[in-house]
């Protein structure tokens, strides 16, 4: 980016240089899979606010936001937004682990859904934190191995 170019905008996660206009967005063209993309961190939808509700409220999961970013956005291109964050792969035994973490934290539920949406709000707070931790142990273990290597 040089000085002059103020403009220059890049995805959060990959790091591709970003693009605007018009026609664009989701088009598998170079400028569609980097259109710039906003992403809330914490879904709007978790404080019973959604665009695509229009003014309908619905239920809020959270009061408050329990990581402080509640109506914080990051940037991303098309494809790390669209295509990898709101599509994370959960293979049959990435499920059941969780379940099984589910069931733990006394967060899973028998037969009828209760009138307050507690439990989910505290399956995704648990499954944030499993986010979290396997993010924290990667770069750990990456680490480890590189100070090895350079050692």
């Amino acid at each position: 980016m040089t000085s002059s170019d103020a403009t220059y905008e890049s995805c959060s996660i990959c790091g591709c240089s970003l693009h605007r206009g018009r026609g664009h967005y989701a088009r598998y063209t170079v400028k569609g899979r980097s259109h710039a993309s906003r992403h809330h961190y914490v879904a709007e939808r978790f404080f019973g606010r959604s665009r695509n509700n229009g003014a309908k409220q619905k239920p809020k999961m959270f009061n408050e936001c329990p990581w402080e970013y509640e109506g914080k956005h990051g940037l991303f291109c098309y494809e790390c937004h669209e295509v990898l964050l709101h599509n994370p792969v959960l293979l049959p035994e990435d499920i059941e682990r969780f379940a099984t973490l589910v069931k733990r934290e006394e967060l899973a539920e028998a037969y009828n859904k209760p009138e307050n949406p507690n439990k989910i709000a505290g399956r995704i707070q648990l499954f944030h934190k499993i986010i979290s931790r396997g993010l924290e142990q990667l770069l750990a273990e990456e680490e480890t191995q590189n100070k090895g290597i350079n050692s």
